[in-house]
């Protein structure tokens, strides 16, 4: 069973039905089947539900944490664990990258996992981690 770390970017493209939502919802039963283990950063979860929040409402933001929470997505923590968060700061302070993003990609990198995004932000850590690019949003 590979590792698949979802960005913020893949689920409020699922979310938005971009046109990156098809593909997330494939990853998403490929989770549910046990062929793709899946994992998203707190850190993530937060920027789906703030960016929700602010864009949308409290409420649309609530019912979006009610069906990730019924996703098969491991929610992985950045709090307890120095080897994440420093891999983090090290992805921040190297490529620029947002605080969630640098966790998510830490994460990728610690799980020995595919980082499943459209955000080009990622671009310059193609050669640190394995990226699996969505379709761009229209």
């Amino acid at each position: 069973m590979a590792n698949r770390v979802l960005d913020s970017w893949a689920l409020i493209a699922f979310f938005e039905d971009e046109p990156a939502a098809d593909a997330v919802e494939e990853i998403l039963a490929q989770g549910a089947g046990e062929k793709h283990r899946l994992f998203l950063t707190a850190l993530n979860w937060a920027e789906v539900y703030y960016s929700t929040m602010r864009e949308v409402s409290q409420a649309v933001a609530e019912q979006h944490a009610q069906v990730i929470a019924g996703l098969p997505i491991d929610i992985v923590g950045t709090g307890d664990d120095l080897k994440l968060a420093r891999q983090a700061a090290i992805y921040k302070a190297t490529y620029r990258l947002s605080l969630a993003d640098a966790f998510a990609a830490a994460l990728a990198k610690e799980k020995k996992a595919e980082l499943v995004t459209g955000d080009p932000e990622f671009k310059p850590l193609e050669k640190e981690i394995k990226i699996l690019w969505l379709p761009a949003k229209g």
